[in-house]
């Protein structure tokens, strides 16, 4: 309601509505009914490890430089561009409708920085979503799918995001320095290289599973000491924990770490990982030439720029490096084989306790939960509320799971676990579905806040005053899911104070209930009475009205503008056409491009050929170049046009064009609406097309004769045909071939050198002649 100029306004008017009502959620009415009885909000912040900590960092300075450059082509309002706006997904949008008019006129470095920067938000935001290996895979399938012109990648602090990712999830080391660890967790190359798997998990995983525990401790002590329950409490101890996420895949993964414990889904992960490398080594492979000398080094070899001498080393480094990840993925996708034959038993089990006990040594106690800084907020919790902007992506289902599930028992931390949790139920915010109503829960605890799930909590809060409800709301300390969420509060207190604003400015037509009923009643009665007025004239004949005819391309019926025409009481013939789009008289025929299909056209050499055709057939050959009502009436800015010729400028592609065909008319069009007009304008005294003809322009009849020829009176069309069919002529040669001979018979006599003179190419000369002098076989 906020974007755009006066839309609150505009929409009042288009709804015939005269009252606006705002409710935020700092009105005084507001604040004081939802901190009557507010929850209980606990705020933990939980410590990043080093390495998000280094990739958070070096995204932001990649996003920042990107920003730099998207200011310097003083396309887009620079107040929008800011590092706190790039973290929210309407950031897009906005970018996007400021560049939509002018889209067309942009170059591909500003297109490809727009692109970079939402690439760059969801590295950010997949950093706090995801677990170390799927942010990996994602940034791998990056490294393969970006172009190369893309410019974060080639950022001086991009390496550090690639290098920091693999970081968190394993390390190589030369045989003779290391060993590597877990059972089935290393792989060596023939080189030495020895692949060690980190598996970092995710912060918040622990966090959480201690935040469970506690509740069910919290539970059991209370259960045991016989305390008396208060009155509207009964539920709350058996009732339901609700966990909010943001997608469906968090929702899945939280519920497997808490069935089969934080390593046995990093591992799972892994193999995934692992498998999908050999899936990928698997297909089939083009073969393509590669160059003897490197034509450069970058992020996307797995090369870090050096010193000249280093070249060769690092990228044998990425060659072992790689060599090590697929003998380590073979070794997976052969246990995976043996696993499917022999059932789980022993073995795992104690692979799984080694690989636990070994995690355990390495991991340092973060987000310890201090009884003390569970501090009670209450009017600035709800109102300084948590989480970033709403993402509308996937509809999901929220899930359920028991603690103490029977077929958990094989995992060795799992059943220790899981007996001590309560009743968990996740839900993905991104749903949509509004269930807190339905679960009634009494714990809640946001692992992805978002504010509005939190506006959800307050009125749920309000409309049970006695329930006791408990809030936990877990954060990345220092990340920029924090900034996130707090530029998300100011951005709604922002909206709401513009659109208080615009409440006091707007100016509301007094009689805006008159003016609904009035158009509701008007529209059936006037026609019936115009239709009557009709038959009043002078011996009720009606005027005999000169109905407009254009005859139309059965392939222009995929636009809008043949029901325009219609609409404007033109009579529509569709008919299929071999030379232009619309007929509009027996001289002038019309070819109708949009922006889009004359970039494409000028590119393919098509619109050459057509404008051709056009003017070897009709009188009055027309371009009309229509533009989008929503973009800009031009091609580029006036400061972009140079002054000589360039083969990619589609100014001096228009301007050949006009030199090559004087009798073309080229038309500009700002909209659908106005070629209407334009096509009711250029009818006028004009004769009306005839539909037999115009199916038969462009189509040889029986004899070979092409009727209506206009070129026929200065060349002999028929030696032309035959010209232009002839093996190494082609459509960019044959004009110079006609001048330099002036007929087929001193063409046949033309030497080879004087041929490739005309033809531009000694290839198609020689083709020329050798079918020329080819011998003929006879039958005597």
């Amino acid at each position: 309601m906020v974007s755009g100029f006066a839309k609150a306004e505009r929409t009042l008017k288009c709804l015939f509505l005269r009252k606006l009502h705002l409710w935020p959620r700092f009105q005084v009415y507001v604040s004081q009914d939802l901190e009557r009885d507010p929850p209980e909000v606990i705020d933990i912040r939980v410590p990043m490890s080093p390495y998000m900590i280094g990739i958070q960092k070096a995204v932001i300075e990649v996003m920042d430089a990107c920003l730099k450059e998207m200011r310097k082509t003083n396309k887009v309002d620079v107040e929008d561009l800011t590092l706190e706006n790039g973290l929210f997904k309407s950031f897009d949008e906005i970018v996007r409708r400021q560049l939509d008019p002018i889209w067309h006129t942009l170059g591909k470095r500003t297109k490809q920085l727009v692109s970079d920067l939402k690439t760059l938000r969801k590295l950010l935001d997949y950093l706090a979503r995801y677990d170390a290996v799927t942010y990996l895979k994602y940034l791998d399938s990056l490294r393969a799918s970006e172009s190369f012109r893309s410019v974060w990648i080639f950022a001086e602090s991009s390496y550090k995001i690639f290098e920091y990712a693999k970081k968190r999830v394993y390390h190589f080391s030369r045989s003779d320095s290391g060993k590597s660890i877990g059972l089935n967790s290393s792989a060596r190359a023939n080189s030495g290289v020895v692949l060690e798997e980190i598996l970092e998990e995710p912060p918040k995983w622990k966090v959480l599973l201690e935040i469970l525990v506690e509740i069910q401790e919290g539970r059991q002590k209370q259960a045991m000491t016989g305390e008396e329950l208060v009155v509207g409490d009964e539920g709350d101890q058996h009732g339901i924990i609700l966990v909010a996420c943001k997608d469906e895949r968090s929702c899945m993964q939280l519920q497997d770490c808490i069935t089969k414990g934080q390593d046995k889904v990093m591992r799972e992960e892994w193999e995934k990982y692992l498998l999908s490398k050999v899936e990928l080594q698997a297909l089939p492979k083009y073969k393509k030439k590669k160059s003897k000398t490197t034509k450069g080094f970058g992020i996307l070899d797995g090369v870090i720029p050096s010193v000249s001498g280093q070249k060769a080393e690092l990228s044998s480094i990425s060659q072992l490096e790689n060599d090590a990840l697929l003998a380590a993925a073979y070794e997976v996708s052969k246990q995976a084989k043996r696993d499917t034959d022999v059932k789980d038993g022993g073995t795992s089990e104690d692979h799984g306790k080694v690989r636990k006990s070994e995690r355990m040594k390495k991991k340092t106690v973060i987000g310890k939960i201090d009884p003390q800084s569970k501090t009670s907020i209450q009017s600035e919790a709800p109102s300084t509320e948590h989480e970033d902007k709403i993402h509308d992506h996937n509809v999901s289902s929220p899930g359920h799971l028991r603690g103490n599930a029977p077929e958990l028992q094989k995992h060795d931390q799992a059943p220790e676990i899981t007996s001590q949790l309560p009743f968990v139920h996740f839900h993905a915010l991104e749903s949509n579905q509004s269930i807190l109503d339905t679960l009634q829960p009494s714990v809640i605890i946001v692992y992805h806040p978002d504010v509005a799930f939190v506006r959800e909590i307050e009125v749920y809060k309000s409309e049970n005053p006695s329930k006791r409800l408990k809030v936990y709301f877990l954060f990345y300390e220092d990340s920029t899911e924090v900034r996130k969420f707090e530029a998300s509060i100011r951005r709604e207190n922002g909206a709401f104070e513009s659109l208080i604003r615009q409440k006091s400015l707007m100016m509301i037509p007094v009689n805006q209930d008159e003016q609904l009923l009035s158009v509701s009643s008007s529209l059936e009665p006037q026609s019936i009475t115009a239709q009557n007025l009709v038959t009043r004239k002078a011996g009720g004949k009606k005027e005999a009205e000169k109905e407009m005819q254009i005859i139309v391309d059965m392939r222009e019926f995929m636009s809008s503008l043949p029901n325009v025409l219609h609409q404007k009481g033109m009579r529509i013939i569709p008919v299929t056409l071999e030379v232009g789009d619309y007929i509009l008289s027996p001289l002038m025929c019309v070819e109708r491009k949009s922006i889009q299909d004359l970039f494409g056209s000028f590119s393919s050499g098509r619109l050459y050929h057509q404008v051709e055709m056009m003017s070897r057939y009709y009188r009055m050959p027309v371009l009309l170049i229509e533009f989008s009502q929503d973009k800009s009436f031009s091609f580029q800015s006036a400061s972009e046009i140079g002054d000589d010729v360039t083969p990619n400028n589609i100014i001096s592609k228009l301007s050949l064009l006009a030199l090559h065909f004087p009798r073309l008319r080229i038309v500009w069009s700002r909209s659908l609406h106005a070629t209407a007009e334009i096509f009711a304008t250029l009818k006028a005294n004009q004769d009306e097309p005839d539909e037999a003809k115009a199916i038969r322009v462009g189509v040889p009849s029986e004899d070979g004769v092409i009727e209506n020829d206009v070129r026929a009176e200065n060349f002999n069309t028929s030696a032309v045909e035959f010209l232009r069919r002839l093996p190494g002529v082609t459509d960019s040669n044959y004009r110079s071939i006609m001048d330099g001979c002036k007929s087929l018979a001193e063409l046949a006599l033309l030497p080879l050198e004087k041929l490739a003179e005309l033809m531009g190419g000694q290839k198609a000369a020689k083709t020329l002649r050798d079918f020329l002098d080819a011998k003929y076989p006879t039958l005597l």
